[in-house]
C-alpha cells in the first residue's frame, strides 16, 4: 500500500473522464494539492469523453462492470458481449428488461424501428440511455475548479515526457513549453495517447472507432424521438435518438482502425495513437470501409436516411485492453506513477 499525505503534490495528466473523476475522488478524500494538465480545457475537444450522446448502460457480461454501471446510473439519476450472458448478468443484478422474440414484435413496440427487415430478436433495457458527455465533463471540471484544483492547458499543459530519477521514482513531467512540472505523484490518465509516453503495448492499444452524424429535418427527428439507443450485435453498429438540434448519430463498436505513428524518437518505436500536437477531431475524415459499414448498419435501422451525406464524421479513439478491463494501478517499476486508462469503449 502506497502512503500519500494529503498535502503532497499530485499531478494528473489528462482531463478526460478518468483524470477528472480521479481528481474529484482525491479532492473529496481530503487531498489539497492537485493539478490537472491537458492540451485543452475540458471537455477536451478530441478526447473520447467529449461527445453529444455516449451510452449509459448496465448491460455488461461481467458482473463487476454491470454492478459499477448500476451504481453510477443511480448516482446519475440522483438516488461485445454475448446477449444471452449479458441478460443473465442483468437478471443477477435485478435489472428489468423486455425480451423480443421476433422482428415484428420489435417493430410493434418501437415505432421508430418500423423499417426493420432482417429476422432479429433482442431485448430492451429501460434503465439504459445516453448522456450529454460534454456537459457532464464540463460540470465536473467546473466543480474541481470550485474546489481549488488547478488546471494548466495549452503548450504548458501538454506533456512531453515523464521525469524519472535514478532511483526509478517519478518526479514530474516535461512539458512542451516552459519549465518541468514537478510532483511526487503523477497520475497518467492519457487514454489513447498513453503509449506515446510509456511503453504499455503489451497491455493497451489505441484504436479509432468511426462515428457519423446526419442532420435530420424536424419531422424526421420527431418520428425517431422516442427510439431507444439501439445496437445490432451482429454488425456492431449502433445509433441514438436524435439530439436536441436534430442530429442523428451512428457509430461502430468493434475492432477499430489502428495507425502507425512515430512516438518519442529517442525510444525508436511506433505506436497507434492520436496526434499530440493537433486537434484529432478537426477533420471529418472517415475511411471508406468505415463509411461502408456505418451506412450498411444504418440501412437496417433507418433506411430512409441511410444515404444522406454526413454532417460530419469523427474517429473516436478508444484505449483497448486484451480483456476489456480498466487499468487503475501503480506502475510496477516506477515509484509514484499511477496509471488510469484502458476504457475499452466501456
Amino acid at each position: 500500500m502506497v502512503k500519500v499525505s494529503h498535502d503532497e503534490k499530485i499531478l494528473v495528466v489528462g482531463a478526460g473522464a478518468f483524470g477528472l473523476s480521479t481528481a474529484l475522488a482525491l479532492r473529496q478524500r481530503g487531498f489539497t494539492n492537485i493539478t490537472i494538465i491537458d492540451r485543452y480545457y475540458p471537455p477536451v475537444r478530441d478526447g473520447s469523453s467529449n461527445d453529444i450522446s455516449p451510452i449509459i448502460r448496465s448491460d455488461y457480461n461481467d458482473p463487476f462492470y454491470a454492478r459499477l454501471a448500476k451504481e453510477a446510473i443511480a448516482l446519475w439519476n440522483g438516488k461485445r458481449p454475448s446477449s444471452r450472458k449479458t441478460k443473465d448478468v442483468l437478471r443477477s443484478q435485478s435489472q428489468t428488461f423486455r425480451e423480443f422474440s421476433s422482428t415484428e414484435k420489435i417493430r410493434r413496440t418501437i415505432p421508430g424501428l418500423k423499417d426493420l427487415q432482417d429476422p432479429l430478436n433482442g431485448y430492451f433495457n429501460p434503465s439504459s440511455g445516453w448522456a450529454d458527455a460534454a456537459g457532464a465533463i464540463k460540470a465536473v471540471a467546473d466543480r474541481l475548479s470550485d474546489l481549488g484544483v488547478s488546471f494548466i492547458t495549452g503548450p504548458r499543459g501538454t506533456m512531453h515526457s515523464l521525469i524519472i530519477d535514478s532511483k526509478s521514482q517519478v518526479t514530474g513531467v516535461n512539458v512542451v513549453s516552459g519549465d518541468p512540472l514537478r510532483a511526487s505523484k503523477v497520475i497518467l490518465a492519457t487514454g489513447a495517447w498513453t503509449n506515446r509516453y510509456l511503453d504499455l503495448e503489451y497491455t493497451i492499444v489505441g484504436s479509432a472507432q468511426p462515428v457519423g452524424f446526419i442532420q435530420l429535418t424536424p419531422d424526421e427527428a420527431q418520428r425517431l424521438a422516442d427510439n431507444p439507443v439501439a445496437i445490432n450485435m451482429t454488425s456492431a453498429v449502433f445509433f441514438f435518438p436524435p439530439s436536441p438540434d436534430n442530429i442523428l448519430k451512428v457509430a461502430y463498436h468493434g475492432h477499430g482502425f489502428e495507425v502507425e505513428d512515430s512516438s518519442d524518437g529517442k525510444q525508436g518505436r511506433t505506436v497507434s495513437a492520436p496526434q499530440r500536437d493537433s486537434d484529432n477531431a478537426a477533420s471529418s475524415y472517415l475511411p471508406d470501409d468505415a463509411d461502408k459499414y456505418l451506412r450498411a448498419g444504418l440501412r437496417k435501422f433507418v433506411p430512409s436516411v441511410a444515404e444522406r451525406p454526413w454532417t460530419r464524421g469523427r474517429l473516436c479513439w478508444y484505449t483497448e485492453t486484451p480483456t476489456g478491463d480498466f487499468i487503475a494501478d501503480y506502475h510496477q517499476s516506477v515509484a509514484g506513477l499511477f496509471i488510469a486508462t484502458g476504457g475499452s469503449g466501456q
